[in-house]
């Protein structure tokens, strides 16, 4: 049960967690005024459940105050105050448990307005084994949010197998994709009784998918992406095809723009009269040469003239995205083509040139790995733009005012350190934003009209609402640079340390460390809370978070690090980073851990291969060999690893799987059933090998989750038996938590 009560628990248990509360906020106060149910399977269905359950260490204390505060780990004094325990760094009790955490991962999947200037979001949910629901904004602040999506749908595409862009909204209409058939269905956000309507063929299963549509009123149509398995699973046709929104026989959708492979954002003018759209063709990624196009529609709604506007210039290497048309008609796009950062331009279209609204060394973009990314808005008067935009420069988000006649830029004040999309209504702002001590969020910020000042910023969706109550616990990012192996290049990273405020360490003790290798590889640790990692630091563990070279937010030179060396460069900064922070006294040295996801378990992996830094580590759906990635991966990263890898030898000499020998240390997998991306057979071969050269090791398999877990249950599996598995086999304590423990094949 995920909540505050749960009545598997005594009620002494329930009161004691109450007190333990209660006195670290007293703690916190003190301090600052003075300054399931789960699956398991092996490769051969042999993994069992242990009968070992780690129990909590209880500190040293000097003298016991009551038998209910003891119980749980909390000393109070004779005079009745509160003191700090001491016990080792990784024992620490602390209230954010891995319930508390899995509840808390909704995510969100994109942001829209409808037509009476409410917002809709679609949200995925743990606890609904990660059913994506489309959710309206209520009308009266303090009223429940709506959920506009029936309980027997999903909204989520598997375009690209990453998604996004999975509705879009105008006026009283949405048009979704349904997650079971991937179809396209049409339903009513102002009516709880509006049933969806199928506006796509049924293929007999989801062998087509839609993302990143608009409407188009002119021929009363949807213009969208589409991918469609029907005659390569591998290798899909990518189109974006018109679909008809009349309510006669549904009709097969009607190819507009095809020809190349891989298409986003179709963005539609105000007169319906021309269309703009990025594409890239293999081997490059949207990050790496991308082209903006603008075509002409004729009277039956056909193409009749098409304009690149850019990318195609050989001599000018950028990577456009995010094409949008002011309501004059205009149209801004973003691009990196002349100082390596993703810019803001404008299409000059008498000229067929374009120019930079305001050049800065900032990111203005992120890399198109999901559909319907909204990074920026415009607001049109008859004599300017003023473009609302985020950006992403030294670590942190900004919320700007872009003058596109003056070529100035202001700051919007907010509490976001950490900002995704935005949302533009009337005088009205949404922005996806999180910061140190707010998780993901959806703020409504009210702006005086001709100034664009913010007069009222409140919260309207959280990905945990209730998180607040954890303050006093947690641990606030520290964005550190740290030296590379190559001379005179410098890499980054979020520092969290450890912090609980009933507890302090052994004296002379330094804490583990956990280093997480962000996935990708071509994506970006940010600095936000994240319940994730405050479950490790509360706990009494370092955490850091690295954004080794190849990383977005800092440029195209900093991103193309990686170009040929992957499996190296990252691997190298990640090892550098641990040392660093063992230099700097910050961590212990003989308990260095890793961990990551997708991209980020196999840099987890080639570094407990390839170094000897870490002491074990955690691979989440990694890679293990590399030419096997390129052979069963999906049409859109099918080409990405070439350029990270480059030739033969190296496809062989930077997977670990190759390599078993050099393994050393304990490793734990964790991997989906479903996955089509790092498919299963990865894990499986990396478990076999490091289980018959007699390392321990472990393999957990999830049954119906894909690239990245979705369902509570197995987040909060994850999480446990992760900080279990180091706790037992390099931690030197035991944890707070009662955790049932898997069998670790070579240990048990």
């Amino acid at each position: 049960m995920i909540g505050n009560y749960d009545a598997s628990k005594s009620v002494g248990s329930q009161l004691a967690e109450v007190v333990h509360m209660a006195l670290a906020t007293i703690a916190t106060l003190a301090r600052y005024s003075a300054s399931p149910s789960f699956i398991i399977f092996t490769p051969l269905s042999r993994l069992l459940v242990s009968g070992f359950s780690a129990r909590r260490l209880h500190p040293v204390h000097s003298r016991m105050a009551s038998s209910l505060s003891s119980s749980h780990g909390v000393e109070v004094s004779e005079s009745g105050k509160q003191e700090r325990l001491t016990a080792p760094f990784g024992s620490w009790k602390s209230p954010i448990t891995s319930d508390i955490v899995s509840g808390a991962s909704k995510r969100l999947g994109g942001l829209s307005l409808a037509g009476d200037g409410r917002l809709l979001w679609v949200e995925s949910r743990p606890a609904e084994s990660g059913r994506a629901v489309l959710v309206k904004e209520p009308e009266k602040p303090g009223d429940e949010p709506i959920d506009i999506t029936p309980k027997e749908f999903s909204v989520r595409t598997t375009c690209q197998e990453y998604g996004g862009g999975a509705f879009s909204c105008y006026g009283d209409a949405v048009v979704f994709s349904y997650y079971k058939d991937q179809r396209l269905y049409k339903q009513s956000v102002s009516s709880r009784v509006s049933s969806p309507v199928p506006i796509t063929p049924d293929y007999g299963g989801p062998l087509v998918c839609y993302a990143d549509g608009v409407f188009d009123f002119r021929f009363n149509r949807y213009i969208t992406v589409r991918e469609d398995r029907r005659k390569d699973s591998m290798n899909p046709a990518t189109e974006i095809v018109t679909v008809a929104l009349s309510n006669d026989d549904i009709q097969e959708p009607k190819v507009l723009i095809g020809g190349c492979d891989f298409y986003a954002f179709p963005r539609i003018d105000p007169r319906g009269e021309r269309i703009a759209w990025i594409q890239w063709s293999l081997p490059n990624m949207p990050w790496d040469r991308a082209e903006l196009w603008v075509g002409y529609i004729s009277e039956n709604g056909d193409l009749y003239n098409r304009i690149c506007v850019a990318g195609s210039d050989p001599n000018i290497v950028e990577a456009a995205t995010e094409p949008k048309w002011s309501s004059r008609g205009e149209l801004f796009f973003i691009t990196d083509r002349q100082n390596g950062f993703w810019n803001i331009y404008k299409w000059i279209e008498s000229e067929n040139k374009v120019m930079p609204v305001y050049p800065l060394n900032a990111e203005f973009a992120r890399p198109l790995w999901v559909f319907g990314m909204n990074s920026y808005e415009i607001k049109s008067y008859d004599d300017k733009n003023l473009i609302i935009c985020s950006y992403r420069q030294n670590g942190r988000s900004n919320i700007g005012i872009l003058d596109d006649s003056q070529n100035s830029l202001s700051l919007l004040e907010v509490p976001f350190t950490d900002i995704q999309d935005i949302a533009l209504g009337n005088d009205v702002l949404y922005v996806e934003g999180a910061s140190g001590v707010l998780p993901s969020s959806v703020a409504k910020v009210t702006l005086e009209s001709e100034k664009l000042k913010v007069l009222d910023f409140h919260v309207v969706w959280s990905s945990s609402p209730d998180v607040l109550k954890y303050k006093p616990y947690f641990s606030l990012p520290e964005l550190i640079e740290f030296p590379t192996k190559v001379p005179g290049e410098n890499a980054y990273a979020y520092f969290y340390p450890p912090l609980n405020p009933l507890y302090q360490a052994l004296e002379g003790e330094k804490p583990p460390l956990l280093l997480k290798s962000h996935g990708g590889p071509t994506a970006e640790a940010r600095g936000m809370l994240n319940l994730s990692i405050q479950f490790w630091t509360s706990r009494g563990w370092a955490f850091v978070d690295v954004n080794y070279g190849g990383s977005t937010g800092y440029g195209r030179e900093f991103r193309e690090r990686l170009l040929g060396r992957w499996g190296i460069v990252d691997v190298d900064d990640c090892c550098s980073c641990a040392q660093f922070l063992v230099e700097s006294g910050k961590a212990d040295g003989n308990r260095l851990c890793i961990t990551g996801g997708s991209a980020g378990g196999y840099t987890t992996l080639a570094s407990l291969a390839f170094r000897d830094v870490f002491k074990a580590g955690a691979s989440l759906y990694g890679v293990a060999d590399l030419n096997l990635l390129r052979a069963e991966t999906h049409k859109f990263e099918s080409r990405y690893i070439d350029k990270l890898v480059e030739n033969e030898k190296d496809y062989y000499e930077r997977s670990p799987l190759n390599f078993v020998e050099k393994f050393s240390c304990p490793i734990i997998l964790f991997q989906g059933l479903e996955d089509k991306v790092v498919p299963p057979e990865q894990a499986r071969k990396i478990y076999r090998a490091l289980k018959e050269k007699g390392l321990p090791v472990a393999l957990v398999e999830y049954e119906g989750e894909q690239h990245g877990f979705r369902k509570a249950e197995n987040i909060k599996f994850t999480l446990e038996q992760q900080m279990l598995f180091f706790a037992r086999l390099i931690g030197k304590f035991q944890v707070a938590d009662e955790i049932t423990a898997i069998k670790i094949d070579n240990f048990d």
